[in-house]
């Protein structure tokens, strides 16, 4: 079914988000998805309603207030300007939404920003089943094992001088010695690979297995 545009509330604050609900299906794990730094674009909201597909309900914040582009300078000025801590109110907010219409465990996911995203709500929000990022590394204070509230199952990509896959590595490595979980997967890829429709960095194959890993990372600890 097509993503609908509803309106969420943090902190008495409304913002929107898109919500894709599995179609014949009664109650479902929650996923939180994150976007790219573009925006709420329609291809947040296909990923959103290919969640729905899988059999979960999706919630996809809107972190820019309605604000999407395709320049990447003005991309990189949004995501430099958005505080990092509002945007974990959204996704907070999008979390206990999930929990409060589903009944049942949610998880968060990103892609590029979102997948930075991602890391800080694992390290930020009590209530996650689990996390999965793509390819994004947040500010170091929420890039810390000690932190992590949640299992995680992490996707990068060799070819990405932004988020690099050596301190995915470092952070994985740290949080196994801790006793936590930390799935690390590394494609012959560039950033942005899961990306279809932008054959500038879709990369089909590794997309397809990053899919196939993080929906079953998913069903275990949602579905568990």
């Amino acid at each position: 079914m097509p993503a609908e545009t509803i309106t969420l509330y943090a902190q008495g604050k409304a913002f929107q988000a898109a919500l894709a609900t599995p179609k014949g299906v009664d109650s479902s794990p929650g996923v939180v998805v994150i976007h790219e730094w573009w925006g709420l674009n329609d291809n947040i909201r296909r990923m959103a309603e290919r969640f729905a597909s899988e059999g979960f309900t999706a919630i996809a914040p809107d972190l820019y207030g309605g604000v999407v582009t395709s320049d990447p300078n003005e991309a990189a000025r949004l995501m430099q300007s958005l505080d990092t801590e509002h945007a974990l109110t959204l996704i907070r907010a999008s979390v206990e939404e999930l929990a409060r219409r589903t009944g049942r465990k949610v998880g968060v996911t990103g892609f590029c920003m979102g997948g930075a995203l991602s890391f800080a709500a694992a390290a930020s929000i009590d209530g996650l089943a689990c996390a999965v990022p793509f390819y994004g590394i947040p500010k170091d204070e929420y890039f810390d094992a000690a932190k992590m509230r949640c299992p995680i199952q992490a996707h990068f990509a060799k070819e990405d001088a932004w988020a690099r896959a050596d301190r995915a590595q470092a952070l994985a490595e740290a949080i196994r010695a801790r006793g936590g979980v930390m799935e690390l997967y590394v494609y012959d890829a560039g950033h942005a690979f899961m990306r279809e429709g932008d054959p500038s960095v879709y990369k089909e194959e590794a997309a397809k297995v990053a899919w196939e890993r993080a929906i079953a990372f998913l069903r275990k600890h949602l579905l568990g």
